[in-house]
């Protein structure tokens, strides 16, 4: 006889336990399923770095030559650094680093910031600031841009009530808001906050 054939026997000869023991086990996995934890996507922070230059006035090509590329030279020796884009535009060029999973953000912050020194010698000299950085998270994309424009008020009241009321109003909560950028820029004829 054979061993197959032994195992399966008490099961044909008692097709009434069989079937309770199989419903058994399909409730209790339905029970199951129900308590397995479930996200839309795996957590995973990526170790990122967004640097931004600005250069009142210049062009966009101005920008990716005079500012991005030096910083991008640098940038490319720093070690784990697995993707780096940028864009630039009238004034301003954005760089985001993407190190390997297993990367100290705080090291590589350190390694970035050893970047922009050594590259500080090749940015234009009206460079009206050192480009800065911080940390960033890949999931963290806005999700709110608000802007302001007045024909009566004057840029200046603007900026203040922007940076006085609302961006203290939003950012008041730290654990619902994780960054408020101000920027400005000419809308046809009226100046406007973007927060």
């Amino acid at each position: 006889m054979n061993v197959s054939s032994n195992f399966s026997l008490p099961f044909i000869r008692r097709p009434v336990a069989t079937s309770l023991i199989t419903l058994a086990i399909l409730l209790s996995g339905v029970v199951a399923f129900r308590y397995l934890p479930v996200a839309p996507l795996p957590q995973v922070d990526f170790p990122t770095i967004s640097v931004g230059a600005n250069l009142p006035g210049a062009s966009p090509e101005t920008m990716a030559s005079a500012v991005a590329t030096p910083l991008e030279r640098q940038f490319g020796r720093i070690a784990g650094v697995t993707q780096m884009t940028s864009s630039s535009g009238l004034g301003s060029t954005g760089i985001t680093l993407q190190f390997d999973l297993n990367r100290d953000i705080n090291a590589a912050a350190r390694d970035v910031q050893a970047a922009i020194n050594a590259a500080r010698s090749q940015l234009p000299p009206d460079l009206p600031g050192q480009p800065n950085y911080r940390k960033a998270n890949p999931a963290d994309a806005p999700i709110l841009l608000l802007s302001l424009t007045s024909e009566n008020i004057p840029p200046a009241q603007i900026y203040d009530a922007a940076d006085s009321i609302l961006a203290r109003l939003l950012g008041s909560d730290p654990n619902d808001i994780k960054h408020i950028q101000q920027a400005g820029r000419f809308i046809g004829n009226h100046e406007g906050v973007i927060l």
